[in-house]
């Protein structure tokens, strides 16, 4: 229970970024669970999450989508629920998908958390790359560029999110992997609790399969470390990541 816990309040800190990073966007919350709305017409970054467990005593899932979706109506049509499964209680989660296509949401993705105290070893070589902290306009704009191509999110929306000095403050902070200068690979991490998160691992479609992803992550990891960022690792695994970061540990 700890370790979803952990991993359900590294999630929450992290969808944060997307209700201040476009400036126009706002984080609120509401009985039961927190919206952040990032001022975009994009379902994916705009977000919904419960807090705390969902049991058939006390505030119902009902209610709490209730809540979300009158929120949410004013302002987009287009919202997200990222939910914890284990956080709901059984009775609760045998009828959770019943009920939350009652409110017109369908699952699009079931990643799996993951948490480690340690990486381990490559079991390969990992290619030289330059790791450096998003902050210039330039790097600003890379990120959104392979977040754009590796994502398929238009690349409007990925600048308007991502290719902001205003994005890249407080938890939230991005790498870019540079091979002779040229950025190859991104990824996000996210400081919380004690945790450091991983999001948004990407690398161009032109230097896949050699390794530069892994390599970025690593080295963004150990930057953070050093700065003493956490004790544990966690993220939310997409299908084509899950095996490399199995293989991480």
């Amino acid at each position: 229970m700890h370790d979803f816990l952990t991993v359900e309040e590294n999630l929450r800190t992290a969808m944060r970024f997307f209700g201040y990073a476009t400036g126009t966007g706002e984080i609120v919350s509401l009985p039961g669970s927190v919206a952040m709305y990032s001022g975009l017409d994009y379902g994916v970054f705009n977000i919904a999450m419960m807090e705390g467990r969902v049991s058939h005593t006390g505030m119902t899932l009902e209610q709490r989508l209730a809540e979300m979706a009158h929120y949410f109506k004013p302002r987009t049509p287009r919202w997200s629920l990222w939910l914890c499964e284990d956080l709901l209680d059984q009775p609760v989660r045998r009828r959770a998908r019943q009920v939350i296509g009652e409110f017109g949401l369908r699952a699009i993705s079931h990643p799996p958390g993951m948490v480690a105290s340690n990486l381990l070893p490559p079991q390969t070589t990992l290619p030289p790359v330059t790791i450096q902290p998003v902050g210039s306009v330039e790097l600003q704009k890379a990120f959104a560029e392979i977040t754009s191509i590796s994502f398929e999110i238009p690349i409007g929306v990925a600048q308007a999110v991502y290719a902001k000095e205003s994005a890249w403050q407080g938890a939230y902070r991005g790498y870019v992997g540079l091979v002779a200068g040229r950025a190859v690979s991104i990824v996000a991490l996210v400081r919380s609790g004690g945790t450091l998160g991983v999001y948004s691992l990407a690398t161009h479609p032109n230097w896949r399969r050699q390794g530069y992803g892994e390599a970025t992550m690593r080295g963004a990891i150990a930057e953070e470390l050093r700065a003493g960022a956490a004790e544990r690792i966690v993220l939310q695994s997409t299908e084509a990541g899950h095996t490399l970061y199995r293989r991480m540990g």
